[in-house]
């Protein structure tokens, strides 16, 4: 595995490198990895965490279970098969 050394990283990119770190349980290295792989597979986005539970609460306060769609088991399932299909 390669070595990566990245100089002169701009305080505020690193500021909220080390967030999104703290709120996922991830190192720092662990993150900066994770947002590379992402990025180099094409499937970056904008969502946030925050954005992303938001949204997830949204949903499971909206009404019907018909409209709820999916099991989180379901999806968590699916995003494993996905991730091993790449």
């Amino acid at each position: 595995m390669a070595t990566l050394h990245v100089r002169n990283v701009p305080e505020t990119v690193y500021t909220k490198i080390r967030s999104l770190a703290r709120a996922e349980g991830r190192s720092v290295n662990a993150q900066v990895v994770r947002l590379l792989t992402t990025i180099a597979r094409g499937t970056a986005t904008s969502l946030s965490v925050k954005e992303a539970l938001d949204g997830a609460r949204r949903i499971r306060s909206s009404g019907s279970a018909a409209r709820r769609g999916p099991t989180g088991l379901t999806l968590l399932h699916e995003g494993r098969r996905e991730r091993d299909r790449k």
